[in-house]
């Protein structure tokens, strides 16, 4: 429950639950329970003086699943619980791997409610399976369920008018972009290695029809470190935000891009996720106090997911570190950034 000694801190909705440990490969698998374990340690050790808000586990329900999911792939699915395989070369599911995606889902849906209701500013989800990869009609990419895309959708539901989402995973989130390509209400914004799974998130992927210019994809060479997610955030990022003025930001958050990480070739620090998180703060429509929800997405090495999302979870407290001096960004970083300007500089004030 909320500690209501200290009115003052800000207040931290978290959803987990430990039927999101169950989900697991019979063979070793980089989307493993460990990470849950590292997640939850960088919540007790970060020091972030958030006052705690914890939320009772439900499930999604196939109506709410089905606002973004069609009804055919909601059947197959179920027709999978208690049972163990593959639905695509990577992604596995196990006797309990259907109920921890729906768990998973209502824990994204049981942060929105909460953050409307004003029990929180901000929101945390610290969710198995990920979810941005989940197409519509198709699992992928370690995802069943597109946890994200529901939260939006549900938003959206309860009344709020826009909606956006950053997508900071090395991955670009195909699932999340396909689901509101066309929908002018929700912002999805991506930043990702390029030419890398799973292959989408080009930077003229812009959105259709009315929704021109909605989706905005930034796509960064491999070797980008923090001058140039920072950048990229300064530059574009919060700029969108700010002119979008959402009702609610949603953060899928990986922590593939951290320079430990295995399945990447990035090079963001644990301070460049503070620094970047404490710039999508200040973008928000009521600044700190905005509504600001993270959901876990991916994250493979565990010290640099414990050490990216514990200083995310200071930035939200305000706790952020000073950049060091001196990072120029190289020619071919630069360039994919103006390039991502230009593409969305007829529909946006970038400044």
């Amino acid at each position: 429950m909320q500690d209501l000694d200290r009115p003052d801190r800000p207040a931290l909705a978290l959803a987990d639950d430990p039927l999101f440990a169950r989900h697991r490969a019979d063979v070793p698998h980089p989307e493993r329970p460990e990470r849950l374990d590292a997640a939850r340690a960088a919540l007790a050790r970060s020091g972030a003086d958030l006052s705690r808000v914890e939320l009772r586990g439900r499930d999604a329900s196939d109506d709410e699943l089905g606002r973004v999911h069609s009804g055919r792939y909601l059947e197959r699915l179920g027709h999978l619980a208690g049972q163990r395989g593959y639905l695509d070369e990577d992604t596995y599911y196990g006797p309990d791997s259907v109920a921890a995606a729906r768990r998973a889902a209502g824990g994204a849906l049981a942060l929105v409610d909460a953050l409307l209701a004003g029990e929180a500013c901000f929101g945390l989800g610290l969710l198995r399976p990920p979810g941005h990869h989940a197409r519509p009609d198709a699992a992928m990419g370690f995802c069943l369920l597109n946890n994200v895309a529901v939260a939006a959708a549900h938003a959206r539901a309860r009344g709020l008018g826009r909606v956006a989402i950053v997508d900071w995973d090395v991955h670009h989130g195909n699932g999340t972009q396909e689901m509101f390509y066309d929908d002018p209400s929700v912002l999805y914004l991506s930043l990702h290695q390029s030419r890398f799974y799973p292959g989408t998130g080009a930077v003229l992927e812009l959105g259709r029809d009315d929704a021109r210019g909605a989706t905005a994809n930034i796509p960064l060479g491999a070797g980008a470190g923090d001058a140039v997610y920072e950048a990229a955030v300064d530059r574009i990022v919060a700029p969108l935000i700010e002119d979008f003025d959402p009702d609610l930001l949603l953060v899928s958050a990986g922590y593939d891009a951290h320079e430990r990480d295995p399945l990447a070739q990035m090079r963001l620090s644990d301070d460049g996720y503070g620094r970047m998180t404490h710039h999508l703060t200040r973008a928000l429509p009521r600044g700190p106090n905005g509504r600001l929800i993270l959901l876990l997405e991916g994250g493979y090495d565990l010290v640099g997911l414990s050490g990216g999302l514990g200083a995310t979870l200071r930035a939200l407290d305000g706790d952020v570190p000073e950049p060091p001096p001196g990072r120029p960004l190289s020619a071919r970083h630069a360039e994919e950034l103006e390039q991502a300007r230009r593409a969305l500089a007829p529909f946006w004030k970038l400044g």
